[in-house]
């Protein structure tokens, strides 16, 4: 009885999981066809883009237990510009749920927006930190939910400091460098005062550009954004500073770019096209970003030594 048990149970995650496979490579297949557009509907007047999860340049192939793993800039750009060239499409809808990513992918993604030829939507789900706030300031209004997270506009950098572990296990640092600051931020020594006034003056530089982005694309000033000390607010608080337009749900946000067009809003979402694996482990992306968790992004050599942070 219990052998007879176990194996229906068998047999029944075996038929979910061939089920789950047959659709999603059936949704693979219609990606592909209509160039990552996804929906039932066959007209449609606004192209929706998600940025969801760590933004990053390339993550290469993602584990076939870990899922996704976030956000690849490069496949978003290019459904930006995919919706950009198509004829069909008068509004950008970019839905963002992100801690934020690597500056300069970041970057990339904000500069799509901002070329966009149309009226630019941003919507911040669970989470619009860092990386995702500068993709924000380059759309024309951004919309938050009540309970969303909105802001973390600052810099920080880290870097981890093994010199004495490395004494005790009797391992020496030598390397050998062209240029007084090559090495600088290593892990293997202790930091020098120069160097460390060097790296802060990179940390810094990343703030400015991070202030001056987002009081040239929010029209704020940017004093008023230094106020706001890196902090992340919930929707209502970040409306009251200016840090968004409206509070809403995505309903409210269709039925403004319904205004802005002059037309019900008719949303198609223009996603990457992804792997097989990647579709099963899609769910991945959905869990909770950790508040402030920035804008990941590194610097002074190949090494990979300092890590620097929008928050």
């Amino acid at each position: 009885m219990d052998s007879d048990a176990r194996s229906t149970g068998r047999d029944l995650l075996a038929a979910a999981v061939l089920g789950a496979t047959a659709t999603l490579a059936g949704r693979q297949v219609l990606a592909r066809l209509t160039g990552g557009r996804l929906g039932e509907s066959t007209e449609y007047n606004t192209a929706k883009v998600s940025v969801s999860g760590p933004i990053a340049r390339d993550r290469g192939r993602p584990s076939p237990l870990s899922g996704a793993t976030g956000t690849t800039a490069d496949e978003v750009v290019d459904r930006i510009e995919a919706a950009d060239d198509d004829e069909e499409v008068e509004a950008l809808l970019v839905e963002l749920n992100t801690p934020g990513g690597e500056v300069v992918p970041s970057d990339d993604i904000r500069r799509a927006v901002a070329a966009f030829d149309g009226p630019t939507v941003a919507y911040a789900t669970d989470l619009c930190a860092s990386g995702g706030y500068w993709i924000a300031s380059g759309c024309d209004e951004l919309w938050a939910r009540n309970g969303s997270l909105v802001g973390s506009i600052g810099v920080v950098g880290s870097r981890p400091n093994a010199a004495g572990l490395a004494d005790k296990l009797g391992i020496s640092y030598e390397q050998f460098t062209a240029g007084e600051y090559k090495d600088a931020g290593v892990p293997l020594r202790e930091i020098e005062d120069d160097e460390r006034e060097y790296l802060q003056s990179i940390i810094d530089g990343y703030y400015e550009q991070f202030v001056e982005t987002v009081s040239e694309g929010r029209e704020m000033d940017s004093e008023a954004i230094r106020e706001t000390e890196a902090r992340v607010y919930l929707g209502p608080d970040a409306l009251d500073i200016g840090l968004v337009d409206q509070l809403g749900v995505e309903n409210d946000v269709e039925d403004r770019i319904g205004e802005r067009i002059g037309d019900e809003a008719e949303i198609r979402e223009f996603a990457p096209d992804r792997g097989l694996i990647e579709r099963l482990g899609i769910g991945a992306e959905r869990v909770a970003f950790a508040a402030g968790s920035g804008v990941a992004s590194v610097f002074a050599g190949d090494g990979r030594d300092v890590d620097v942070e929008f928050r």
